[in-house]
């Protein structure tokens, strides 16, 4: 099956274009590396609506596939930054999206550590914004459910804005990303991405929509990043890793979490007197606060 490259006749690509354009090249999917790929085209054409593309905005891609949604994103975008792990899928996509200038396929790890975006990645999103003039970052991908968590999240501590990000996670990540205090999905993700951003859950999928289909539901998910609320969290790195160490005991009461710290206990009259300081019951457990009490929390004890 030969390419063909002009971006006018692109072939809609269905379950039976890609498994042999995949057969064609020798490529099976890899399920550890989370490569399950979007065949329903109307869940392609919700994507792109809800991410508001103009030729102001420079979108990042991360796991590029066989450039179905990169395609569709090069042509509503002023330009694109995609990238995959995989060599092969890197090819591809290459290949595919050879006549679309303003595309930059990338062969990279999205992540230098799991608490660190690739460098080389803002790198080439700002060789793109410069080269086509654009003012706008934008996250829009089919994320690996390997990356998914540690991609978002390290994007919106990062020091380079997003204005939006409109992703596909697996059903779990949307649950726990968008849970209220005292629910079983509560938990540090809640309050770090709540915190910095606004999600909504805009469509939960089934998983006849990809192929090879996952053994879980997934869901769009919208995150708006809020200039007014990173603004109140001041130093994003430490909340976050405030919050790590404050639900690794999570089944503690606060008291208990406060004073057993993994950096150094802390005395219990210390702690009591801080919490009776800040207004919260040291006999709650952290995942019955919202985000304003974890502001507080942090803001008490981060120092000590």
């Amino acid at each position: 099956m030969t390419l063909d490259t002009d971006q006018s006749r692109l072939p809609r690509q269905t379950l039976s274009f890609l498994r042999n354009l995949l057969a064609e090249r020798g490529i099976k999917p890899k399920g550890k590396l989370g490569q399950n790929f979007l065949i329903d085209l109307n869940v392609l054409d919700l994507v792109v609506r809800t991410a508001e593309l103009t030729h102001d905005d420079l979108v990042l891609e991360v796991g590029s596939g066989t450039g179905t949604l990169t395609s569709r994103l090069a042509q509503a975008a002023g330009a694109v930054v995609t990238v995959d792990v995989d060599p092969a899928f890197y090819l591809l996509t290459s290949e595919l999206l050879l006549n679309q200038l303003n595309v930059r396929p990338m062969q990279a790890d999205a992540l230098r550590t799991k608490n660190e975006i690739n460098p080389t990645i803002f790198t080439a999103l700002d060789d793109q914004a410069r080269q086509f003039h654009c003012t706008h970052r934008k996250l829009v991908a089919n994320l690996p459910y390997v990356v998914a968590t540690p991609v978002i999240c390290n994007l919106l501590i990062s020091p380079m804005p997003f204005d939006l990000m409109v992703v596909m996670v697996q059903w779990e990540i949307a649950e726990r990303m968008t849970a209220l205090p005292n629910t079983n999905a509560y938990s540090s993700l809640a309050v770090l991405m709540q915190s910095l951003a606004d999600v909504t859950i805009i469509r939960r999928l089934a998983p006849t929509v990809f192929w090879p289909k996952p053994q879980v539901e997934s869901a769009i998910i919208k995150i708006v990043p809020s200039a007014e609320k990173r603004v109140k969290v001041g130093d994003v790195a430490k909340f976050r890793a405030f919050l790590r160490d404050l639900y690794s005991h999570r089944r503690k009461n606060l008291r208990g979490a406060l004073t057993g710290w993994p950096s150094g206990k802390r005395e219990k009259p210390e702690v009591d007197r801080k919490l009776a300081e800040i207004g919260i019951d040291g006999s709650q457990r952290a995942e019955t606060l919202d985000v304003k009490q974890h502001l507080r929390l942090c803001a008490a004890f981060e120092q000590s």
